[in-house]
């Protein structure tokens, strides 16, 4: 990589998150969600409003090597 395409990859920013792992990791979300909570596994509608209550906000280019975090924010705070 040559100075100027690191300079414009910088200046770009990180790239979107693609649907494909924005969608993976709803899932694995969704998964501990289960596990942590047994009655929700058999309903649907309960786990995508736990789901939506987490209130999960992605932040583009925080973490590691200006990788997405997924900050969760508990109800009620």
């Amino acid at each position: 990589m040559t100075f100027w395409d690191l300079l414009r990859s910088k200046l770009q920013g990180e790239p979107a998150l693609h649907p494909l792992d924005r969608r993976m990791a709803k899932r694995w979300v969704k998964e501990r969600l289960k596990k942590l909570y047994p009655e929700l596994r058999l309903d649907p509608k309960a786990l995508e409003q736990a789901y939506q209550e987490l209130g999960l906000e992605p932040h583009e280019g925080s973490g590691r090597g200006g990788a997405t975090v997924f900050e969760i924010t508990l109800p009620g705070e």
